[in-house]
């Protein structure tokens, strides 16, 4: 289902939906599954906010199970993913992306204060760990750059839930910084 822009943002970018949006990765859940996931959002507010992620077709009801006289729904993100496609991310506004950048960080904040928040945290154990760092690239490189990234991480997108595996959130941003400005002439000998 193509989603307009605008309508995209508006369902997309809540912060519960954000969350949904995110367990389903890689993954097909019930709503029993997604309650023990996100145990802090409340069960009608989960329940509705999936209706709503459902009739908009961000993500799809894959199977259907008969539980004691009621139907369980396994729910997954569809084929193409949750996301706008390059197209739409190419016409959007400056403001479009303020707020798509915006409900990003905001997310990352929310899964970090979640994480913080548990009882025992261990950075070196749970592979947790931010940075910035800067990389000098020319076009070339940085193509290069993104292919490499892709052909590591793409097999590791199949995993499925279990054997041991530990959802880990890998978030990137990479986008220009300030070239800084060149060192002035040196002048050996004027003060």
């Amino acid at each position: 289902m193509e989603l307009p822009r605008e309508r995209w943002a508006e369902l997309a970018l809540h912060p519960v939906r954000i969350r949904i949006l995110r367990a389903l990765a890689g993954a097909r859940l019930t709503t029993h599954d997604l309650v023990a996931l996100l145990p802090d959002i409340p069960h009608a507010t989960l329940y509705r906010h999936l209706a709503t992620l459902a009739k908009a077709g961000l993500i799809e009801v894959v199977d259907q199970r008969r539980i004691r006289g009621a139907v369980e729904r396994v729910y997954a993100l569809p084929a193409q993913g949750a996301t706008l496609d390059a197209a739409a991310l190419a016409t959007a506004t400056p403001e479009d992306h303020a707020r798509y950048f915006t409900a990003f960080v905001s997310s990352l904040l929310s899964e970090f204060s979640r994480y913080l928040a548990r009882e025992r945290i261990d950075f070196a154990a749970d592979g947790a760990g931010y940075q910035q760092i800067v990389l000098h690239l020319n076009d070339t490189e940085l193509a290069q750059f993104a292919a490499d990234l892709n052909r590591v991480i793409g097999p590791l997108l199949g995993n499925e839930p279990g054997d041991g595996r530990v959802p880990r959130l890998l978030a990137t941003i990479l986008l220009p910084t300030e070239q800084p400005a060149p060192p002035g002439p040196h002048h050996e000998g004027i003060d």
